[in-house]
């Protein structure tokens, strides 16, 4: 580093009072700081840091900080026709990312020069993590923490390494030396800081904005390199931008305008590259445009030049219709309007700043997002009013009404409300001028026609002293009753829907809410103005991306997704396993249903993934990684996955115990399917309390199931009554097994024989006493009566067992099959009397709906019945009803088997699906 200069203590006094007066608020408190420092300056002979002699050639305030910060009072030069403007221009920026490193630099270098545009303005920021090692810089000086020069020091290496790897020759030895002077001058400044122990925000801006003058003249000396006739612009000698509150700031674009025009005809050229970020006031103080005001300064730019098009560049492929951080699904939007660009930030999105739409929106200049790192991605264009469309997989094209959604957390709910606000002027006046005077951000207001109450978000962090100033604000109204409250919902998240095409679309606001009930989100609050471009609602923060992605999925703009938690992977369990593994790749293409296995349990073990269970291993998986069966966990693990919006348990046991969960799992938001018999058909008030969560909620509980495997039983009961049927009768052979066994119990074979075959063929359970005593059908039985309107236990029902009563107390299975042979006259005896009537024994199951009673028995039927013409373990059902009277309506088919029975539920899952918005196909 070169040797550093004594430093100029009336120079110094001068420039800092100079920064320090723009800040009225800290004038008095510099005055004071700036005496203890200058009368300690001015005992050191010498300072560790110092300005170039050069700087006390000046004595106006049009001063020159280093090479780096020219002259800003630039006198006026009339415009001359040499001034180019409009559509020859393009503007680029790029931001940190960009440039923040030597190969970053030189590929913005190569997409500036294979820019075909006429004209190019180039906007830069500062290298990434400058900024915030310039701001560390002032914050440790203040702090009077020694290491501000350590890390200044850092600050210089990283450039001049830079330039080393870039630069050579006359450009490489210029940029050094300006660098090497605005690091001595810096750290003058800082020395002036650290022994103030305060530097005023003036100060800060004119010390932070050193990144972008650095990175704009090492861009720029690249592109000369490159063969391009290029010059940089500082622009704070052409922004002029005047304070307008908390960190904002105005531009004067007539000032402005002129000061481009000056500029521009001092420095012709066809390129430029122009610092972002900063900018000076009127009164020639260096500033910022705060932060993420590079893009701000590129629109400004943008406006000045009447450019053809702004261009950003960043480090995504455009704008997401989701953070796909929340929605991995989110898609790339080819357009947006600027008012949707201005709603999706506004509301959190990561598009641009809202003000950086302003500038470009008067002239109609478009702006374009783009991926530095990935050039073939076209990129998000913001214009005016574009048409923007999806293609599906037939190329049709579907025009998008709800563009995106955008979330805000860490809000909180402030509530007023009371009987004296009605029809009362200056209530809500009253209300945000408190608000306003503790300095709180508003994000969104509603309030309802009747005036009862306002609400309103603001940030988590800013709700007490709201509440504390609204409390002695109202005080008397609210001694006097005629403010009931001023209450505070913490933990609150806004999910806001936004797209130009909203408010001429009916029917967008249902299918938001419908969405969202679906998933079980509770909505606390909404807002929507009658431009309807957005629409707000305020949900818990732990509910935010779940609302997120059910609202998403919603709109067709990503799969309906849906966790899925397997409960029994025996034999129906791994079939459905099987299925969903099979057809998992074409729901997801024609349907748009994701269906994600996240956990696996049994009765000793169990599976769990956070992003789903690879189903062509699950079997080796849940052997080698499972870890010991935890009911509670695995629930929490499937319906805690706040990426996935929608989850259901899928029970396929025959458990008791997992039945008594339903009540609890539906109510928490989780929809339950199952071929479970035990929850219908157990007592009578836990049905009833069941079946009353389910109407009153928008949680989904299938069991089609549970009495025909796959075939439409409930499906048909429930449109028969649902259509206004009234059904008399139903009766049916119910059980596969006992339809196998009856329909080979013919001619001599004995029944026994029967029943060992069946056994042997896998027709009956472990225990063929558990198909042969009909509790199964039974079961049934309740289901359909209970379905019906019957409110019936399980006991109401005369069952008729086919187990010997001798044989029903014998301990082992296989002292009953040597023992059933003995007890063979019997029924052959009721088989001969029904053959020599010209008919045959069914085992059936009948819900008497007109006489309020079922059972079940041994029936004999003509041969030329339906009943009678089944074979192998076929299921046949007849509804007696109204319209179906003189002629039942017959469902007949596979009511057995591990294969229909899973399909079975896998229909239901799809019918879920359906439900939460997925299309059919």
């Amino acid at each position: 580093m070169a040797l550093l200069t004594p430093i100029s203590s009336s120079y110094l006094r001068r420039l800092y009072s100079r920064l320090s007066a723009h800040d009225a608020a800290a004038e008095a408190k510099s005055r004071v700081c700036l005496s203890n420092a200058y009368s300690l300056l001015h005992r050191t002979s010498t300072c560790k840091a110092g300005f170039s002699s050069h700087l006390e050639k000046s004595e106006s305030y049009n001063f020159k900080a280093s090479s780096s910060v020219t002259d800003v009072s630039t006198p006026e030069v009339p415009v001359e026709s040499s001034i180019v403007k409009g559509d020859t221009w393009s503007i680029h920026k790029f931001g940190g990312t960009c440039v923040g490193t030597s190969q970053r630099i030189q590929n913005v270098a190569n997409i500036v020069m294979e820019d075909s545009s006429e004209r190019k303005l180039v906007v830069v920021s500062a290298m990434s993590k400058v900024t915030d090692m310039m701001y560390d810089l002032i914050e440790k000086a203040q702090s009077r923490d020694d290491s501000y020069e350590l890390a200044l020091d850092a600050v210089f290496e990283k450039h001049k390494l830079t330039a080393l790897d870039l630069l050579d020759g006359d450009e490489l030895a210029s940029f050094l030396s300006t660098l090497s002077l605005d690091i001595n001058n810096l750290k003058a400044m800082l020395r002036a800081i650290y022994i103030a122990g305060h530097g005023t925000e003036s100060f800060s801006a004119f010390v932070a904005g050193h990144g972008e003058l650095w990175s704009a003249q090492i861009l720029s000396s690249v592109l000369r390199k490159g063969g391009i006739d290029c010059n940089w612009m500082d622009t704070r000698d052409v922004l002029i931008v005047t304070p307008a509150g908390s960190d904002q700031v105005d531009p004067d674009y007539e000032e402005s305008d002129q000061r481009l025009d000056n500029w521009l005809l001092k420095n012709p050229s066809k390129v430029v590259v122009a610092t972002g970020f900063i900018a000076s006031t009127p009164q020639n103080i260096p500033t910022t445009l705060k932060r993420d005001g590079s893009d701000f300064s590129a629109a400004i730019m943008g406006a000045l030049f009447r450019a053809r098009q702004v261009t950003i560049w960043t480090d995504v492929d455009g704008v997401y219709s989701a953070d796909p951080r929340k929605v991995s699904e989110a898609v790339i939007l080819n357009t947006l309007s600027y008012q949707e660009a201005w709603e999706m930030s506004y509301f959190g999105a990561n598009v641009l700043h809202p003000r950086t739409i302003i500038p470009v929106m008067q002239y109609d200049i478009p702006i374009v997002i783009r991926n530095i790192f990935n050039l073939s991605a076209p990129g998000t264009k913001i214009c005016r009013e574009p048409i923007t469309v999806i293609e599906n997989e037939e190329n049709k094209k579907l025009e998008t009404y709800v563009k995106g959604f955008a979330t805000i957390d860490n809000l909180a709910l402030v509530n007023v409300e009371g009987t004296g606000m009605a029809g009362v002027p200056g209530t809500a006046s009253a209300i945000f001028g408190a608000v306003k005077d503790v300095g709180a951000n508003v994000i969104m207001i509603s309030q309802a026609s009747s005036e009862h109450s306002v609400c309103f978000a603001v940030p988590e962090k800013e709700v007490k002293a709201v509440a504390k100033a609204l409390e002695a604000k109202f005080r008397q109204a609210l001694n006097a009753g005629r403010l009931s409250q001023v209450a505070v919902i913490p933990n609150c998240s806004i999910l806001a829907a936004v797209g130009q095409k909203m408010a001429s679309t009916p029917g967008v606001s249902a299918t938001l809410f419908n969405a969202l009930a679906k998933a079980n989100i509770n909505v606390r609050a909404i807002a929507q103005g009658c431009s309807e471009y957005n629409i707000t609602v305020v949900v818990k923060r732990e509910d935010c991306v779940r609302a997120l992605r059910a609202v998403h999925s919603r709109f067709y703009l990503s799969k309906t997704s849906i966790a899925v938690g397997i409960i029994g992977p025996g034999l129906i369990g791994a079939t459905l396993l099987n299925q969903l593994r099979d057809q998992a790749a074409v729901l997801k293409e024609k349907s748009k249903t994701d269906l994600r296995v996240m956990g696996i349990i049994g009765s000793k073990k169990m599976l769990l993934s956070d992003s789903g269970i690879d189903l062509f291993k699950w079997k080796e998986h849940l052997k080698e990684k499972g870890e010991k069966a935890d009911m509670e966990k695995f629930v929490h693990h499937v319906h805690g996955n706040h990426f996935i919006p929608n989850t259901v348990l899928v029970d396929c046991t025959s458990s008791t115990n997992v039945a008594d969960h339903y009540h609890d799992w539906l109510h928490t938001g989780i929809h339950v399917i199952t071929p479970n018999k035990k929850a219908n058909s157990g007592p009578l008030d836990k049905y009833l309390k069941l079946r009353a969560l389910q109407r009153q909620s928008f949680t989904h509980y299938f069991y089609e199931a549970t009495v025909g495997a796959g075939l439409p039983i409930m499906h048909t009961l429930r449109d028969l009554l649902q259509t206004g049927d009234k059904i008399i009768r139903i009766e049916g052979i119910f059980s596969g097994t006992l339809s196998y066994i009856f329909n080979n119990f013919v001619d001599t074979r004995a029944f026994s024989e029967v029943v060992i075959e069946a056994k042997a063929a896998g027709y009956t359970e472990p225990d063929p006493r558990d198909d042969l005593a009909g509790t199964d059908v039974a079961r049934k039985v309740i289901i359909l009566a209970r379905e019906c309107g019957l409110n019936l236990e399980l006991s109401d029902i005369p069952v008729q067992s086919l187990v010997p009563d001798p044989l029903k107390e014998t301990a082992s299975v296989d002292d009953f099959m040597q023992q059933l042979p003995s007890f063979d006259s019997d029924i052959a005896t009721k088989r001969q009397a029904a053959e020599d009537a010209g008919e045959v024994l069914r085992y059936v199951g009948v819900v008497d709906v007109k006489n309020h009673k079922g059972a079940v028995e041994l029936r004999r039927y003509k041969k030329q019945h339906p009943f009678a013409q089944l074979s192998g373990s076929d299921n046949i059902i007849a509804f007696t009803t109204e319209r179906y009277n003189k002629q039942p309506l017959i469902v007949r088919g596979p009511g057995a088997g591990a294969e229909v029975t899973a399909g079975g539920v896998f229909s239901d899952i799809l019918r879920l699906a359906s439900n939460l918005g997925a299309p059919s196909y």
